[in-house]
């Protein structure tokens, strides 16, 4: 462990590739952070409650209370609700249409980020073994080129690079690659039930 902090030293053989796979730690950890913000707590929290709410509003044909009461949410489905509320009265294709119009709008919201970081920890991915591959080279040309005498040293610092290439690279890609699909899937599931929900609203009111 020792030795995967000196590599961190700047100057040290190979700092470029260990600081640059950092760097990339670092924009990975705001991206998880933004989206867990956003999915978790934005677009999913209390949507449950609000279902249940507005489903209440909905059997008892209080549709004004069930509009308000989406309008005063910034759940995505009640934007979506909201939309096909407003337009009940004008019938069922009007409804579709004002939900398609929101609908486009608030699921690439859900989805934002998501590609990207997938791409940030195939980079991660990449940069750790462009480390690693330069570490090779410095170590084979230690082989063929330094002295006797400096050789060992030359060769171990070669070796050092290529191995904290490759562990800070795949640490970060792991990390990354984990939290990216747990956050598709869970991305997935709320637009589903956008979907399900709304068109059975739709149904409901049509």
């Amino acid at each position: 462990m020792d030795g995967l902090l000196k590599a961190f030293k700047i100057g040290s053989d190979g700092w470029v590739y260990i600081w640059a796979i950092a760097f990339m730690g670092f924009i990975c950890l705001g991206f998880i952070i933004e989206r867990v913000n956003y999915v978790m707590f934005r677009a999913a929290k209390g949507r449950k409650e609000f279902m249940t709410n507005i489903a209440n509003f909905l059997r008892a044909e209080k549709h004004a209370d069930a509009l308000n009461l989406a309008k005063s949410s910034s759940l995505p489905i009640a934007k979506c609700l909201a939309a096909v509320l407003e337009n009940r009265d004008q019938g069922r294709a009007k409804m579709e249409e004002a939900y398609d119009e929101v609908f486009k709008t608030e699921a690439p919201r859900i989805n934002r980020y998501l590609t990207l970081m997938m791409t940030v920890a195939n980079l991660a991915t990449l940069m750790g073994l462009l480390g690693t591959v330069a570490g090779l080279i410095s170590s084979f040309d230690a082989v063929a080129n330094v002295p006797a005498a400096q050789r060992p040293a030359a060769l171990a610092n070669g070796i050092a690079l290529a191995m904290n290439c490759t562990f800070c690279g795949l640490l970060v890609a792991i990390c990354m690659m984990g939290m990216q699909g747990w956050l598709v899937m869970t991305a997935d599931r709320l637009i589903e039930e956008l979907e399900e929900k709304t068109t059975k609203v739709i149904n409901m009111l049509a």
